[in-house]
């Protein structure tokens, strides 16, 4: 199966890097490097560095990267890393990050990997197939308590006390082993009338074990502020999100890089001495256009937001 890519608002991310030939740019989600062949494609002397924990990823992404690899870097790890990562290949700084979240279209379409409630297949959802635990070790061993919590607050689903009950009492009959077995249970534990809109019911759930295996959410906020602070002055932090538990992570840790000040607003002078790292170029997400909806349906959810690394004068 091709690890294909179509890669979200491709042109609003080109330039919201606002790439220079002679830059230094990361993707910390590489996929199917369909953002980064357009990022390598404009690097003259500049320098790409590609990181996924995916291996089919770095796989396809080596190959179509393969024209430019005197430009290119392909890491395979986890992107939190990519301070260290930078470290161990003598770079201090950058001129651009991307991250586009969530899970790929190739995760997705590969029935195997557990991604999907649409195919019934090995309970998995493993982002890195290098890690032990998968989404089958969520299900029958959480605790009734644990599994409502993140149905509840990753998958945003109001039934989730429902489901969690009722996962908990089939897997006393045996261990669930497939996404088919856990879609059924989902289905039984939400009200018909429920069940009529919002799409497939098994979509939140499956949302939110995938977002606690894989510790997408915790990932993320620990890594923002990090990420800031490795870019160059006017560097761009480009991050693509596809649900709002994401994007209010990035929106709130953008707004508080700009604006880090914690003193009462009726001081008369700052003296907590929290400086601006930078401005939020994005004041609202931008959001793909009509022409991009109607070719890949699946980029409805996406939002961008921007930050630019302002250096203190």
């Amino acid at each position: 199966m091709e690890f294909s890519h179509t890669p979200v608002m491709l042109e609003k991310v080109l330039n919201g890097l606002n790439i220079r030939p002679d830059g230094i740019y990361v993707d910390g989600t590489l996929g199917g490097g369909g953002h980064s062949l357009e990022i390598a494609r404009r690097l003259v002397r500049g320098r790409l560095i590609g990181i996924d924990q995916d291996g089919a990823a770095v796989e396809a992404a080596g190959a179509r990267l393969a024209p430019y690899s005197d430009n290119v870097t392909i890491v395979r790890d986890n992107y939190r890393n990519m301070a260290d990562i930078l470290t161990g290949l003598g770079i201090s700084g950058v001129d651009g990050i991307l991250l586009d979240l969530g899970v790929s279209s190739y995760q997705l379409d590969d029935a195997e990997r557990g991604f999907t409630y649409r195919t019934d297949a090995p309970l998995d959802m493993r982002m890195d197939q290098r890690s032990r635990k998968t989404a089958r070790d969520i299900v029958n061993h959480y605790s009734e308590h644990e599994l409502c919590r993140i149905i509840r607050d990753y998958g945003e689903e109001r039934f989730a006390e429902n489901i969690a009950r009722n996962i908990v009492r089939a897997r006393q009959r045996a261990p669930l082993e497939t996404t088919g077995e856990l879609s059924e249970i989902i289905h039984e534990s939400i009200p018909a009338k429920a069940r009529r809109t919002g799409g497939n019911p098994s979509r939140r759930t499956f949302q939110a074990i995938r977002i606690e295996l894989n510790e997408e959410l915790t990932i993320l906020d620990e890594s923002l502020d990090s990420f800031i602070s490795l870019l160059n002055d006017g560097g761009r932090f480009c991050v693509i999100t596809f649900h709002s538990l994401e994007d209010r992570i990035v929106k709130n840790a953008f707004r508080t890089n700009e604006n880090p000040c914690i003193c009462p607003p009726d001081f008369p002078v700052c003296v907590c001495g929290r400086v601006s790292k930078g401005r939020v170029i994005t004041r609202k997400p931008v959001v793909p256009g009509e022409q991009e909806l109607e070719s890949n349906p699946r980029s409805a959810s996406a939002k961008l937001r921007i930050f630019e690394r302002v250096y203190p004068k």
